[in-house]
C-alpha cells in the first residue's frame, strides 16, 4: 500500500517549505529528492490518488520526497507582491533545508536526485555550491532540464521570447509577482526576482548567480557530478529541444551522462512533451522504466 503525508520544514518565523512524502508501507528503501521546475509545484511528480512517478517509485520501493520550492505548491505563505525571494534562496536555503530535514527524519542523504525541467538546474546549482553532496548521491534523472534556449523553433519564440522575458517581465512588474496560475501558464506563480532569475540564465547568459557573482560553470567544469538521465520528448518544440539538454549537459561537469528521447519514432507509444513526459499513463511503461534501470545500474 502507498501512503502519502504531507511534510512541514521550518524556514524562518512563518516560512516553511512543503515536502510530500510518498512510500510504501512494506518497502520503504533507498530515498529519493524530486524538485519541480518553474512556474511549477511538486504535483508534476505525483497525485493524490498515487499517479505520477513518486508513488511509482515508492511501489517499487523508493522512499519518495517531493519538495515544494518557497510559496509554492504547499509552502507556506503562498507568493504574493513584496515576496523577494529568487532562485538565489532555492539554491543556497530551500534545497539544503529539504536535505537535512531527511536526513533528520530517516537518517540518510537522498541517495537519488529527480528533476523536472528548471529544477534540473537548480539541482546542479546546488552541487555546484555545496560540492560535498555530491558523495551522496549515487544518481540523478532530470525530465527536460535544460538552463539556457538555443533551439530556434517557432514555438519557442512564442513561449520564451514573447511569454517568457516580455510578457512574464509586464505582468512581473504589474502583480508585483508573476501570476501563472491565473494565466494559466503553469500550475504555480512566481516571485520577481525568481522570474528574472531564470529568465536571464534561459537568455544564454552566463551561469553566474546574480547575487554574489558565483560562477556555477566554473564551479563544475571539472567536478564530476552523479551520473545522470537526461530525458527528452519529441514533442517537447519550445522548452528543451535535444539541443538545449546536450548544451546543459556540456556545462555541468565531466561526469556520467546520457540523454534518451521519447517518441514513436523511436519506437514509444507516444510523442512526449513538456509536461506529459512525467503524466501520460504511458510513461511508466517507458521513460519510468528507463530511469529504474538507470537507478539500479548506478547503485552503490
Amino acid at each position: 500500500m502507498i501512503i502519502q503525508e504531507s511534510l512541514s520544514v521550518p524556514l524562518a518565523k512563518g516560512v516553511s517549505l512543503h515536502l510530500r512524502h510518498i512510500y510504501h508501507e512494506q518497502k520503504a528503501g533507498p530515498v529519493v529528492l524530486f524538485l519541480h521546475g518553474a512556474i511549477e509545484n511538486g504535483k508534476i511528480f505525483y497525485t493524490e490518488s498515487n499517479k505520477g512517478l513518486a508513488p511509482y517509485m515508492a511501489l517499487n520501493g523508493f522512499n519518495c520526497f517531493v519538495l515544494d520550492l518557497r510559496g509554492r505548491g504547499g509552502s507556506l505563505p503562498l507568493i504574493d507582491a513584496g515576496h523577494d525571494y529568487g532562485q538565489t534562496e532555492s539554491i543556497l536555503e530551500d534545497v539544503p533545508a529539504a536535505l537535512q530535514f531527511i536526513e533528520q527524519n530517516t537518517g540518510k542523504k537522498p541517495q537519488f536526485w529527480v528533476a523536472h525541467s528548471w529544477g534540473g538546474v537548480i539541482m546542479n546549482s546546488v552541487f555546484a555550491r555545496f560540492p560535498h553532496e555530491i558523495q551522496f548521491v549515487d544518481a540523478c534523472a532530470y525530465f527536460g532540464s535544460k538552463r539556457s534556449l538555443y533551439n530556434n523553433h517557432p514555438e519557442k519564440l512564442l513561449k520564451a521570447n514573447l511569454m517568457w522575458y516580455w510578457l512574464a517581465n509586464y505582468y512581473s512588474k504589474k502583480h508585483g509577482y508573476l501570476p501563472a496560475r491565473k494565466l494559466k501558464w503553469g500550475s504555480d506563480n512566481e516571485t520577481v526576482k525568481s522570474h528574472w532569475q531564470s529568465a536571464q540564465w534561459a537568455k544564454k547568459q552566463p551561469w553566474i548567480d546574480s547575487d554574489d557573482n558565483f560562477d556555477y560553470a566554473k564551479a563544475l567544469e571539472s567536478k564530476a557530478l552523479p551520473p545522470t538521465l537526461h530525458i527528452a520528448g519529441v514533442n517537447d518544440k519550445a522548452l528543451a529541444q535535444p539541443i538545449d539538454i546536450k548544451m546543459f549537459m556540456k556545462e555541468s561537469g565531466v561526469g556520467i551522462q546520457s540523454l534518451n528521447i521519447y517518441g514513436k519514432r523511436y519506437g514509444h507509444a507516444h510523442n512526449y512533451g513538456h509536461i506529459d513526459m512525467l503524466t501520460h499513463p504511458k510513461a511508466q511503461d517507458e521513460q519510468f522504466k528507463d530511469l529504474l534501470k538507470w537507478f539500479e545500474l548506478h547503485r552503490k
